[in-house]
């Protein structure tokens, strides 16, 4: 096994997840040995990394941003960066310079697997990530390497209402505290003020939120009808504007309701599955009815607001999605699913490509053995328990990452050579 060493290796941080995480992860990389230091950009970045001899705040334009770059790579000797998201644009410029370098980029996202694991992986992730390049007969190889059977789902760390909070605490001092950092610029395409009202809403209506879904889902639950599964995704969100062929959310949902309309069944109804977090800045519910009458399917489309997806999922016949990790569930139970954009777990063995009318009308079942082959393989890899935003989250995944962090493979090379630390089988909790 290769010696794992912080010896001579300095990590610079990016932007993170929004709340504690990054601050926490820095003070055990910089434990092990290796010097540390983050960027910020805005007053919320400096708000959660409290160590000010570490931090250098980024004062400049978007447009100086290459050469300072360079400049801190060379100046402190930088051999790692770490980031959250590989598509907002100072990450991509920074990721092209750290590639050009031979640095060593860390990447985090969401998880693949969500909601029990996030994902780790070096040099990108998402439509960037080596997974897609990679076949199911290359993982199935790989797995010949490992015994161990596919970790279980952990407990919940209950991490929505956390994410939420950290996300308003976060545009709180974008908005109030920011005039320092007079220069920056969101990656969003909205105002950080509007942002922030969004999120103080979010968490304001969610009593009225849940009183609206539970109603929802007893609906479809007790219509009686065989249903099909609409997985929606943020519009501004990386995944769907990086990785997919929609401008907007609502040409997709314009497009899977004409495919319903022309192939489904007239007994069938279509479920529309909102994001989690989805804030209202594009009206959806208006844009699917619309669409539904259009086509006369008025009594046949329903739109579910956030909550858990299990519930829906266990019922329905087949999904749809541009490319959400939401696609994963649906797999794990077998139900046929059709993907639009690229996706980390779009291969052929278990996702449709058949024309939608046709999909609707009789969707090709999965190959569940492959599918079951493809997760073990994340699950050995790139999916780590735990989370971003809860206590227990973060404590779980900092226990596996920075390890991995510090090894000289990535996690799918360390499969491959058998490196990989073993992964903990985490109980289930009902």
């Amino acid at each position: 096994m290769h010696e794992i060493s912080a010896q001579k290796r300095v990590f610079l941080f990016l932007q993170g997840p929004h709340g504690p995480f990054f601050a926490r992860l820095g003070q055990m990389v910089a434990r092990a040995g290796a010097d540390v230091w983050r960027v910020g950009f805005n007053a919320g970045d400096q708000a959660f990394w409290r160590d000010r001899a570490t931090y250098v705040p980024y004062l400049g334009t978007p447009e100086d941003w290459p050469a300072r770059f360079a400049d801190l790579v060379e100046a402190k000797g930088v051999t790692d960066i770490v980031l959250y998201g590989d598509t907002r644009p100072i990450h991509a410029t920074a990721i092209e310079a750290a590639r050009a370098r031979g640095l060593t980029i860390h990447v985090f996202e969401e998880g693949y697997l969500r909601p029990y694991w996030v994902t780790y992986e070096r040099g990108g992730a998402n439509g960037h990530s080596r997974l897609m390049h990679m076949s199911v007969a290359d993982m199935q190889e790989a797995l010949r390497l490992s015994d161990m059977e596919a970790p279980l789902p952990p407990a919940q760390w209950g991490d929505m209402r956390q994410h939420m909070f950290y996300g308003a605490v976060y545009h709180w001092f974008v908005m109030f505290w920011n005039r320092r950092y007079g220069n920056f610029r969101p990656h969003r395409s909205i105002s950080v003020g509007r942002e922030f009202r969004l999120y103080l809403r979010r968490l304001a209506t969610l009593p009225l939120t849940w009183a609206e879904r539970v109603l929802a889902t007893a609906r479809i639950r007790r219509g009686g009808f065989p249903y099909h599964l609409v997985l929606m995704q943020l519009e501004h969100d990386s995944s769907f504007q990086k990785h997919s062929p929609f401008d907007t959310m609502p040409d997709f949902l314009k497009l899977v309701i004409a495919g319903f309309a022309k192939g489904a069944p007239r007994h069938h109804h279509l479920v529309f599955k909102a994001h989690p977090l989805e804030d209202g800045r594009v009206d959806m519910r208006r844009a699917i009815f619309e669409a539904a009458a259009e086509h006369g399917l008025g009594d046949r489309v329903h739109y579910v607001r956030g909550g858990k997806l299990a519930q829906l999922l266990n019922d329905a016949r087949s999904a749809v999605t541009v490319n959400s990790t939401a696609g994963q569930q649906v797999l794990w139970r077998g139900i046929p699913i059709r993907v639009f954009g690229d996706a980390v777990y779009a291969k052929p063995e278990f996702v449709s490509d058949q024309p939608l009318e046709a999909f609707f009308q009789r969707a090709a079942r999965p190959d569940n053995r492959a599918y079951k082959d493809y997760r073990r393989f994340l699950l050995e890899t790139s999916q780590l328990p735990g989370g971003f935003y809860s206590v227990k989250g973060r404590r779980q995944l900092l226990r596996q990452v920075v390890d991995m962090m510090l090894s000289p493979d990535d996690p799918y090379d360390a499969l491959i050579h058998g490196t990989a630390a073993p992964r903990q089988q985490l109980r289930v909790v009902t």
